[in-house]
């Protein structure tokens, strides 16, 4: 008889037993599918694991609802609804039933009689087992929807998990900013969080930690909503309420791939204002994005902070050893000459290319870059004419495309088109100045002849380049000389003036091979007496005398012999020749007499004999000519000397 210390409990039977040992060894699923209520002929009865059927049954129904007791997992819940138009008996024994119909599981209950409607009474009853089993997960957890009832019970809680299941969660009260501990009331974002509060957590160090949580004063619990891994799925989306700098935000789990709470690190994203779409963004607002590193050349997005940093760099930098014709890669870039022989460099086709699209050359080899144009392209001054463009070393071009042109904009090359270098333009340096200022036409104009330095010594020298171009005083009260500059290092016309100050003859020499000449190109000595200049200019490897006093021998006008019979020319014009002849042999008989230089006209002749004798000499002339005359005198054979001056050739 029912009483006080009856026991009500369900357990498996031996079927049963065995086909979950069967299930979870071979990983085999096992399926509730029906559940069977009974009277027990009206007994009170006691559940015996072996039983293969109820006492007395008198319903077998499928089952409603089949589950895991959410707070024991190793407890099955099984359920069944019966309608109020069936009953009319009692329930005292009831049995679960799988797929193949074998009862596996039994238990008894209080008695409950179940009354039909035509008694007067009806109910809807639930009949509930719940009993433990070793392990769950074999078991399969599914009911036909199609010919079962639904508690309210089941049919909220289903709701309540189906929704909980859904992406768009409730939304939060306030968003963490920091990482915090999960416990205790605290203030989050500038808000007061109350107990019960549902908190986005989004900033903790250990990323698994976050999530949607319920603030308490103990220890904080994952929301209902988000607290399990079917729950919380890549997309997540959740809307802050308030907070100082998170009110109005919405937030979306970014963390891709299976997630299991607790283990897999949370990422929550921003997307108050929406996603930008991929294939053709447009960002509003002020959207930011990482700075990427220094030099970085890949495909990351580039903000403004890398853009600034980054100022003028060229795409890229190519030398080249041998002719070239360039391709598009190397527009935006810079592209040198490196030869020691003269290479020809084509520039990109102008096909394709955008305008004012741009391309630099330089020069960085001792042979000359010839810039060509490909195809029918051209190469143009900045003003569009026609141009050549030969890059010497230490020369650059810079071009930009203008329609089928490469128009030279810039570089040392664009310098000799530009009306700056032309033009009045310049400030004129004061008269006298001595710096690296640019010296304008007016500036040289007011200059003068300036030698460009002074120099003095006063012993045998060797002078260098830096004398080139200046002046050199000798000083010296005993000979010296001085030996000029190699011709090698100084360019061709270089000068050089050297006097002699001094009492002691200056004597010049070349340096090595070097060779000193007159103004003809004749090698000559040179030697300066005191008074005496020089001026020598750097003439292939001579320096060659073209000036100064000491080059006045070398000069028609003053052209002389000193020969016994020698001639001497002044710069007016006037001629005098000197010479010996000796008389004839009778006495007063012409001898027939040439000048050595002749004479466009002879004004004069004077002839004095040589006598050692006290007898009376005299010595006259005849027939004088340009050319020569007829020299008489009275003793016979004497040495006769002679002056004779007049207009030179």
């Amino acid at each position: 008889m029912i009483d006080a210390n009856s026991q009500f409990f369900a357990i498996l039977t031996n079927v049963g037993m065995a086909k979950q040992a069967n299930a979870a060894a071979l990983g085999l699923p096992w399926k509730f599918t029906d559940m069977g209520v009974g009277d027990a002929n009206n007994t009170d009865p006691i559940p015996s694991a072996a039983q293969t059927q109820l006492i007395n049954e008198w319903r077998r129904r499928p089952l409603n609802q089949v589950r895991v007791d959410p707070v024991n997992p190793a407890v099955i819940i099984a359920e069944q609804i019966i309608p109020a138009d069936e009953g009319g008996r009692w329930i005292r024994e009831i049995a679960l039933y799988d797929a193949d119909g074998d009862m596996v599981a039994v238990a008894n209950c209080a008695p409950s009689f179940k009354p039909v409607l035509s008694q007067g009474s009806g109910r809807t009853q639930v009949v509930r087992m719940n009993f433990v089993v070793s392990s769950t997960g074999n078991i399969t957890l599914k009911i036909d929807p199609a010919v079962v009832l639904a508690t309210r019970e089941y049919v909220d809680s289903k709701i309540l998990e189906e929704l909980n299941k859904l992406d768009s969660k409730q939304s939060v009260l306030v968003a963490t900013t920091a990482n915090i501990a999960l416990a205790g009331l605290q203030v989050i974002d500038g808000v007061s969080v109350p107990a019960g509060a549902r908190v986005l957590v989004k900033n903790q160090t250990v990323a698994k930690d976050n999530g949607i949580w319920i603030a308490a004063a103990p220890v904080w619990t994952r929301a209902p909503d988000a607290d399990t891994n079917a729950e919380v799925t890549s997309a997540l989306l959740v809307s802050v309420e308030q907070g100082a700098t998170q009110a109005d935000t919405r937030w979306q789990l970014v963390t891709d791939g299976v997630i299991v709470l607790g283990t897999t690190a949370l990422t929550f994203q921003n997307i108050t204002q929406g996603f930008a779409p991929i294939n053709s963004p447009a960002l509003l607002g002020a959207p930011t994005a990482l700075t990427p590193p220094q030099f970085d050349s890949s495909l990351r997005l580039v903000n403004t902070a890398f853009a600034k940093r980054m100022g003028v760099e060229y795409s890229g930098f190519a030398p080249l050893t041998a002719s070239t014709a360039l391709g598009a890669s190397s527009i935006g870039g810079i592209v040198a000459a490196a030869s020691a022989t003269a290479i020809n460099i084509t520039l990109p086709p102008t096909a394709g290319v955008p305008e004012g699209a741009t391309v630099e050359v330089v020069n960085a080899g001792a042979g000359a870059a010839t810039v060509l144009a490909a195809g029918l392209d051209v190469l143009a001054s900045q003003v569009a004419g026609v141009i050549p463009v030969v890059l010497g070393m230490g020369d650059n071009a810079k071009f930009v495309k203008v329609s089928g042109t490469w128009r030279l904009r810039g570089g040392s090359m664009a310098l000799k088109y530009a009306a700056i270098m032309s033009g009045p333009n310049w400030l004129t340096q004061p008269q006298f100045s001595y710096g690296k200022a640019f010296a304008t036409t007016e500036f040289v104009k007011q200059m003068g002849v300036e030698w460009s330095n002074f120099n003095s010594v006063n012993v045998s020298t060797a002078l260098n380049s830096g004398s080139v171009g200046g002046i050199i005083s000798a000083a010296s009260v005993t000979p010296i000389s001085l030996t000029v500059p190699p011709t090698g290092p100084v360019a061709q016309s270089g000068t050089i003036l050297v006097l002699n100050a001094g009492g002691g003859a200056v004597t010049l020499l070349a340096s090595g091979a070097d060779l000193l000449t007159s103004p003809s190109g004749i090698t000559v000595p040179i030697v300066l007496g005191q008074g005496d200049f020089a001026l020598l200019t750097r003439v292939s490897n001579e320096w060659r005398l073209i000036g100064g006093s000491v080059a006045l021998k070398h000069a028609a006008a003053f052209g002389s012999s000193l020969a016994v019979n020698g001639y001497q020319k002044l710069p007016g014009g006037l001629q005098e020749c000197r010479g010996t002849f000796i008389a004839s042999a009778t006495p007063g008989a012409p001898v027939a007499v040439s000048f050595p230089q002749g004479f466009a006209a002879v004004q004069e002749v004077v002839i004095t004999p040589v006598n050692a004798s006290t007898t009376t000499s005299s010595a006259w002339h005849d027939s004088a000519s340009a050319s020569g005359f007829n020299g008489r005198c009275n003793i016979a054979s004497a040495v006769c000397h002679y002056i004779a001056k007049g207009t030179a050739v």
